[in-house]
C-alpha cells in the first residue's frame, strides 16, 4: 500500500520560512518524480515544485521561484520543500505527489501524479 505522509505545515507570519517534508512508503521513490502542489480555498490545485527521479532536475512555479527549494533523498524516500520569504498568498493546503515517469521528466499537471498525500496546511499571516 502506497502512502505519502506530509508534515511541517504551520501558521507563520509573512517573511518567515517553513520546511515541509514528505515520506513515501510502499513504492520505490527513485521510480517517481516527486512534486508539491497546493490548493487554496476556492481555487484549483496548482503545481508548486517538482524534482526528477534522480534529483538532477527541478522545476518551480513562477510564483515561488527564488523562494522555495525542493530536494529529495531516495535512500530515505523523502522529499522536502524548503519555503522562504513566505507571503499571505502562499496560504494553502500543500500536497506531496508521486508521478511515475520515464527518465528525468517533471510534469506539472495536477492530473499526472499517481499518488497523493493527505495534505498539510500552511497559513501565512500578514
Amino acid at each position: 500500500q502506497v502512502q505519502l505522509v506530509e508534515s511541517g505545515g504551520a501558521l507563520v507570519q509573512a517573511g518567515a520560512s517553513l520546511r515541509l517534508s514528505c515520506v513515501a512508503s510502499g513504492l520505490t521513490s527513485s521510480d517517481y518524480a516527486m512534486d508539491w502542489f497546493r490548493q487554496a480555498p476556492g481555487k484549483e490545485r496548482e503545481f508548486v515544485a517538482g524534482i526528477s527521479r534522480s534529483g538532477s532536475r527541478t522545476d518551480y512555479a513562477e510564483s515561488v521561484k527564488g523562494r522555495f527549494t525542493i530536494s529529495r533523498d531516495n535512500t530515505k524516500n523523502t522529499v522536502v520543500l524548503q519555503m522562504g520569504s513566505l507571503k499571505p498568498e502562499d496560504t494553502a493546503v500543500y500536497y506531496c505527489a508521486a508521478d511515475l515517469v520515464p527518465g528525468e521528466i517533471i510534469r506539472t499537471s495536477a492530473r499526472s501524479p499517481d499518488y497523493w498525500g493527505q495534505g498539510t496546511q500552511v497559513t501565512v499571516s500578514s
